[in-house]
């Protein structure tokens, strides 16, 4: 998940929002209000309005805290975090990479809950120590508490995506050996909650629930698609597990001068059929281009703009090796965006693969498997 927001940066990493967090920070500052007035009718509604934004602002504090417990522990194995994204049901760390053994995992996984559950009791027993019934501050403190130790609860549930559905993969990996199978097995229990949340939630709203009951059959429905789309991406590793970049990249690339038009090298593509053509300059390698940067160009603008000025420069460009698994390929072309990658070896171009030879070698798998 993007961020749509940029927050700026903790320990050197991103912190952001998406769209959606601003849906639950607004309802979750309704709610709060109309619990303060209840508990406290004398209290202005500038005051219960400004404590309910306080508390909604500290809330979304923690859950930054318990996203970059999880961010911080898989930096110290080595484990790079591009992203912390804060969105409607909470927060999502964007590690770049897998985890290289169950323990590490279960670390990565577990430090999560423990970091909200020991902010709720951190919370709770400040609350204790304010003075006097209803104050404030202990009202406040209270609040935070119990919802952290309810969020450290909820994502022990053993379902993946959440950290009780990661432990319970670690768990498996550590017992079996094979990260693909526990991934699957997870990711299956993962659905399996998801369906109950959405159940539960459609009968609670039949039975006076109201919005609550639809409130959790939408967390019922993210976690039955994010489980869904974990299990996918596990059969995919598991079909590409012993496969090479080699083995399936392009050898013979097509090139295109990159003094020559834009509009000559669109009429070539549509004769080729081709989505991807190496630059030359100077007999040289200097850039890829393809439909998605002839995109970027005015179609008015093409026979007068050549192709280098659109192409993306090989220099700087992600790259991959040919011995490289192909399934850290796809990873790098999913965090990058982009549908082509080069193949370099000692800063020698070898190939090119594509998302096209991808879906071609699984869809010549899965008749072959039939």
């Amino acid at each position: 998940m993007r961020s749509h927001i940029r927050l700026g940066k903790i320990f050197g990493i991103r912190v952001g929002l998406h769209f959606s967090w601003f849906l639950i920070a607004l309802l979750m500052v309704f709610s709060l209000s109309t619990q303060f007035r209840l508990i406290n009718p004398a209290w202005s509604t500038g005051f219960i309005l400004t404590l309910a934004i306080t508390t909604a602002i500290l809330f979304f504090v923690s859950l930054l805290l318990h996203e970059l417990a999880h961010s911080l522990m898989a930096r110290s194995h080595g484990i790079p975090v591009r992203e912390i994204t804060l969105f409607a049901l909470g927060g999502v760390s964007q590690i770049e990479g897998d985890s290289p053994d169950a323990k590490t995992e279960f670390r990565i996984a577990f430090v999560g809950p423990l970091t909200s559950l020991l902010i709720g009791l951190l919370c709770l027993t400040a609350a204790r120590l304010i003075p006097g019934a209803v104050s404030p501050g202990k009202l406040m403190l209270a609040w935070l508490g119990f919802i952290n130790l309810s969020l450290a609860i909820f994502n022990l549930i053993p379902g993946y995506p959440l950290d009780g559905g990661r432990v319970l993969r670690a768990l498996l990996w550590w017992k079996s050996g094979d990260v693909v199978r526990a991934t699957r097995i997870a990711a299956a229990t993962g659905q399996v909650v998801g369906g109950v949340f959405i159940a539960l939630g459609i009968v609670q709203f039949f039975f006076g629930a109201n919005y609550g009951g639809l409130w959790i059959s939408f967390i019922g429905w993210f976690l039955l698609m994010a489980a869904g789309e974990t299990r996918r991406q596990a059969g995919l590793t598991r079909a590409i597990r012993d496969v090479r970049v080699a083995d399936i990249m392009s050898h013979d690339c097509a090139t295109v001068d990159g003094g020559q038009s834009v509009q000559d090298l669109v009429e070539r593509l549509f004769r080729s059929g081709r989505r991807c053509f190496l630059v030359l300059e100077d007999g040289l390698v200097a850039g890829l281009v393809t439909p998605h940067e002839i995109r970027q160009v005015e179609r008015s603008q093409w026979p007068v703009t050549p192709v280098d000025s659109v192409m993306r420069p090989l220099q700087g460009m992600q790259a991959v090796r040919p011995d490289a698994p192909l399934a850290n390929a796809l990873q790098v072309m999913t965090r990058e965006n982009v549908n082509q990658l080069p193949v370099m070896s000692d800063s020698h171009l070898e190939g090119v693969l594509s998302r096209a030879e991808v879906l071609n070698y699984l869809q010549t798998r899965a008749e072959l498997e039939q």
